[in-house]
């Protein structure tokens, strides 16, 4: 039997944790970022399919790379981030099924002959990575800042110019400044979104 986590533990991955505007100076190295990748991956995917892919941009090159595609009210929030991680989604990923899941060599097939369940398949299972990037690096000590407000289609004729990767969302990585943090924002009642059946 599992030890449930003590509450210091679940304080920075839940409670306490935020979603963050603001960074302080403190880079974050290459290294932490390998170790997050490896702690991200072990997640669950459906077929250990592992579609998604991640741009870890660091440095002010590719900072100016993403900028035209970023929403006005997000220019800052990327600007001073030590990281931004392009959350996408590889459109052929089950090219790697005979490796990621190997018993079944041949499990990639299904999703060539069906492009609507291949596209599914790759964005709920990229999502749930990107999740999982999230607690990664809350549980390294690592703050986030996930985001929409960008031009997926200009970031990825910017980054992904042959259309095989397909972009999801954004996600600031760093050590957050709390002076720009606002109040935390509701939360429905246990009795608004669940239903016990």
């Amino acid at each position: 039997m599992k030890n449930r986590l003590e509450d210091h533990a679940l304080d920075q991955l839940f409670r306490s944790a935020r979603t963050y505007p603001t960074w302080d100076t403190r880079e974050v190295p290459e290294t932490m970022l390998r170790e997050l990748y490896a702690l991200a991956i072990t997640g669950p995917t459906s077929m250990n399919c592992l579609p998604a892919r991640f741009v870890f941009i660091t440095t002010p090159e590719g900072k100016a790379r993403l900028m035209p595609a970023i929403a006005e009210g997000n220019l800052s929030k990327v600007e001073e981030a030590p990281v931004t991680v392009i959350l996408a989604h590889d459109t052929r990923f089950h090219e790697h099924m005979p490796e990621l899941w190997p018993h079944m060599p041949d499990a990639g097939r299904m999703f060539e002959e069906d492009s609507e369940l291949a596209e599914t398949t790759a964005f709920r299972n990229g999502t749930l990575q990107g999740a999982y990037l999230i607690l990664a690096a809350r549980a390294l000590g690592l703050d986030v800042g996930p985001m929409s407000g960008f031009d997926n289609a200009r970031l990825d004729s910017i980054f992904f110019p042959d259309g095989r990767f397909k972009s999801n969302f954004l996600m600031n990585i760093g050590f957050g400044d709390d002076r720009g943090l606002y109040p935390r924002g509701p939360r429905l009642a246990f009795e608004q979104a669940v239903t016990l059946t």
